[in-house]
């Protein structure tokens, strides 16, 4: 308790021990205690499909394919894909939301087109009044957005990491930088 009465402080965030994963509760021989909703019967005809398991992809938002300034598409799509394949291997499609997986998509994919853009024009650039070399700013840009993907990758993969019956083994990221790379 403070000097003027008010109760403040408490258990600071991020301490202590880190809860175990789902894997590892259930390699431990605990089984962790499921939230099941209440079960309903339904009539045949309640159903919206054919078959009520699975789950189709989202239909990537348009930005993620739109042509770019050198009539190449930006192919954020192609990484949004495998990614949600991915999450989908793992049983974790429907814990990412749409849009972390349409940020990380486009982050990544602009980092590997500045990585191109350095490939195609260099390291150092041409100051645009005095004429001396100076660093490329798509050295920057690039840092820049690979720093961004790596939260938003950080953010997926810990949701993977906590959620998933399944190891979590492969990195679509690996496969993503050489789809990219080999389109152009």
């Amino acid at each position: 308790m403070a000097k003027d009465g008010t109760m403040r402080g408490g258990r600071r965030a991020k301490a202590g021990a880190k809860p175990d994963t789902l894997v590892d509760k259930i390699a431990k021989g605990n089984i962790p205690q499921i939230m099941q909703p209440p079960i309903t019967d339904f009539e045949g005809t309640d159903l919206d499909g054919d078959s009520p398991e699975g789950s189709e992809m989202p239909k990537p938002s348009e930005y993620l394919s739109a042509m770019q300034r050198d009539g190449q598409p930006l192919g954020a799509d192609i990484i949004y894909e495998e990614t949600w394949k991915w999450l989908r291997d793992r049983g974790c499609e429907k814990l990412v939301s749409k849009r972390t997986l349409e940020a990380y998509s486009q982050a990544f994919a602009r980092f590997v087109q500045c990585e191109q853009a350095i490939s195609k024009y260099g390291l150092l650039g041409k100051h645009p009044t005095t004429g001396n070399a100076i660093a490329s700013p798509f050295v920057a840009i690039s840092q820049s957005y690979q720093r961004q993907a790596d939260i938003i990758w950080a953010e997926i993969f810990s949701i993977v990491k906590e959620n998933s019956l399944t190891p979590y083994e492969g990195d679509p990221q690996g496969d993503s930088m050489e789809a990219l790379l080999g389109r152009y």
